[in-house]
């Protein structure tokens, strides 16, 4: 990797980080060359506006770390009930990338910036699309293995899952305690066993 391609990187990361903990209009471009030690050239060089770094924080740093937890576990999967539940127990307490007192990076960025600019709200759409096709996808699965029941809306109950998950780590960040998960986990189990 190229000295370039490395300040680039570390520019994203510690910008992500300072979003993930304040939001993104309260993190200054002085604020992300303060914390790199880079030149404000560098970082125009870089990025030719905040607007352009945070919608290269969504796609470099906050996709690939929702595809790796969020999408790719349901994946084929024909075990909907123990996968999914499986990969949201993950997501709570076994991914450091997901912290509990700033919550999910991708629901906070739709709660603050979507109403605000058009193409981060098109960017963030498209990841939440991405996650409610892969729950929606797993459940069809598991209906065609015989894993789910008939009559169920596997796009409804993708709606409800997704807007559970968000919910429960909006609580979490609130109380700055994973209290409120395992409470939210037991209920959520029963949820699925009855989708069976």
């Amino acid at each position: 990797m190229s000295k370039s391609s490395v300040t680039r990187t570390n520019m994203l990361n510690k910008a992500f980080d300072l979003i993930y903990v304040n939001g993104y209009q309260a993190t200054s471009i002085d604020e992300i060359i303060a914390t790199t030690k880079v030149t404000k050239g560098a970082f125009y060089y870089h990025f030719g506006s905040k607007e352009q770094m945070g919608l290269a924080v969504i796609n470099e740093i906050i996709y690939p770390e929702i595809y790796q937890g969020f999408i790719l576990p349901l994946k084929g999967s024909d075990k909907p009930v123990k996968d999914i539940y499986k990969m949201i127990r993950n997501i709570l307490f076994d991914k450091p990338f997901f912290k509990v007192e700033t919550g999910c990076p991708l629901s906070n960025l739709i709660q603050e910036m979507s109403p605000l600019i058009q193409v981060f709200a098109i960017s963030l759409n498209s990841m939440t699309e991405l996650c409610l096709e892969a729950l929606t996808e797993s459940l069809k699965h598991g209906r065609k293995a015989g894993k789910i029941r008939s009559g169920i809306n596997e796009q409804e109950a993708a709606y409800f899952i997704l807007s559970g998950y968000w919910g429960v780590r909006n609580l979490g960040k609130m109380q700055n305690s994973q209290e409120c998960y395992f409470m939210y986990l037991e209920e959520f189990k029963r949820y699925l066993k009855s989708l069976q």
